[in-house]
Order: structure tokens, then C-alpha cells, then sequence
């Protein structure tokens, strides 16, 4: 028996050899959702636990051409990006949503891995900033890639709000920043900005090691949510409690920074 069409959802990413994150951690997130995954591969990496050990990226051209082939024939109800590396990608995967019509977009903006490793270039800063972000639905930065965005320290509560603010002007529908980063080891508040508005989702900040793939995951169930029709500000608050128990159910894997399990509904 045929299967009737699933919601598709589509990430612009780079791969990760471990399986914690970037391309892997999106498809697994959009199995769990019910939606069916496809890809634009915009680097392959060499990563585990312990860091990013070497990555090549691919043609723009190339990513191009594998954003086209699934939108014209599958289709695409909803696209996240992730790892873009460098400003050239940026531009084309921006142009590229634009021909295709693609309207439903999650931008994490990745800078750095969990490890440390960067992940963007300097260069690429303000195309993200004046190119891609016009062309987003939410956008999810954590601290650190908020300050960047907004050229200046993004450390408090009040940092994020306002952060929030300056970047939703620049086109997205939300604004998630997530509070990840804050200097309080008791709570993981992430600043949510819609429609002019300031909300705050609570989460209490989860022990462990197990932290590889956050960001991605949160992307890709907030990416998944949009593509089932769910609104934007509505898919934030649905993916901000899918990571939260992907992060609970992490996995023991690895010597460094655990990756999450987007299949925690399975250990349910």
C-alpha cells in the first residue's frame, strides 16, 4: 500500500561524520516529526565528540542544483539552514530560496561547533545578516551568535531582548535567542520576539555532557512543526520542548561532548 505525501522539510547543512549533528541530526529530528527529510548538503565535515577535525566545502553551483532538484519535483513545505561557511553560500542559498519560492525558512546561524570549532566566515557575517535573514521566518541564535549579528554583547536578559528586537527588524517573523549561554547555572530561558512582542520560555538547565546537536535539533523541530502547518511562534515553543527532552535522553557516546537523541520518543 502507498503511503500518502508526507510534509517535506529540507536542510541547507553541512554533514557530521559522528551523527550528533548538522545534516544527520536534521534528518532524525524530521523522522520523529513525521516528515519527510530531504537535503542540500553544503560541506562534509570530519567530526566525533572531540571536535571538527577537517571540512571541505561544496560548490555553490552544486547546492544550488540540489536545492532546485527537490523543490521542483518533491517539493518543500518548509527549509531550515545551519552550517553555511562561507559568504558565497550564503548568497546563493538566499538567492535560491527567493526562485524557488521556498517561504517557510528556519536560519540557525551556526558559527561555531559545540567544540569550538568555527564554522562560518568572518565575511559571511553581514551576508547573513542583510540576505538571509530578510528571507526567514525564525531565526535561532544562541548568545554568542546574537552578539555577532547585532555587532555587540548579547550577556543578559535585557541583552536579548534587545538583540531580538534589532534582528526581527531585519525580516524574520521570530526571533528565538536562546539563553543557553546566560551566566546561571539554574534556568535556560529562551527570548522569543513576534509580531513586537517579548516572550520568555522557561527550562530548567539540564546536567550532562550530552549537548552536541542542540541547536540543530531545535531548528529541525521547529523546521518539521512549520512544515505540518503549525505556527511559527508555535513551532518555537513545540521544538523548545522536543530539545529539551532530546537533551535528556542523551546518548552515551564518545569520549567529548555527547550528542542528543532526537529518537527519545522511542525510549518513551
Amino acid at each position: 500500500m502507498v503511503t500518502a505525501k508526507p510534509p517535506v522539510a529540507l536542510t541547507i547543512a553541512g554533514s557530521d561524520s559522528g551523527g550528533g549533528a548538522g545534516i544527520v541530526a536534521d534528518l532524525k529530528t524530521f523522522e520523529a516529526h513525521g516528515v519527510w527529510g530531504t537535503t542540500a548538503i553544503v560541506a562534509v565535515t570530519a567530526q566525533n565528540t572531540l571536535g571538527v577535525e577537517a571540512f571541505e566545502m561544496l560548490s555553490a553551483d552544486l547546492v544550488r542544483r540540489q536545492m532546485s532538484a527537490v523543490a521542483t519535483d518533491i517539493g518543500v513545505d518548509a527549509a531550515k539552514t545551519g552550517m553555511l561557511a562561507s559568504a558565497e553560500l550564503v548568497s546563493t542559498v538566499a538567492a535560491t530560496l527567493r526562485d524557488l519560492g521556498i517561504h517557510r525558512v528556519v536560519v540557525d546561524p551556526v558559527f561555531v561547533s559545540k567544540h569550538g570549532d568555527t564554522l562560518l566566515a568572518d565575511d559571511a557575517v553581514n551576508a547573513l545578516r542583510e540576505e538571509l535573514l530578510p528571507v526567514a521566518t525564525v531565526v535561532t541564535p544562541n548568545l554568542p551568535e546574537a552578539s555577532r549579528l547585532v555587532g555587540g554583547e548579547v550577556a543578559s536578559r535585557a541583552d536579548m531582548e534587545d538583540a531580538g528586537r534589532e534582528l526581527a527588524a531585519l525580516g524574520p517573523d521570530v526571533v528565538v535567542v536562546k539563553g543557553g549561554h546566560l551566566r546561571d547555572d539554574q534556568a535556560s530561558p529562551d527570548c522569543v520576539v513576534a509580531n513586537g512582542e517579548v516572550r520568555w520560555l522557561s527550562g530548567a538547565r539540564l546536567a550532562g555532557r550530552h549537548t552536541h546537536g542542540t541547536g540543530c535539533v531545535l531548528s529541525a523541530a521547529i523546521t518539521a512543526e512549520l512544515a505540518r502547518g503549525m505556527d511559527p511562534a508555535d513551532a518555537c515553543i513545540a521544538g523548545k520542548r522536543f530539545v529539551e527532552r532530546a537533551i535528556a535522553a542523551g546518548v552515551e557516546l564518545g569520549r567529548g561532548v555527547g550528542p542528543v537523541n532526537p529518537g527519545w520518543e522511542r525510549l518513551s
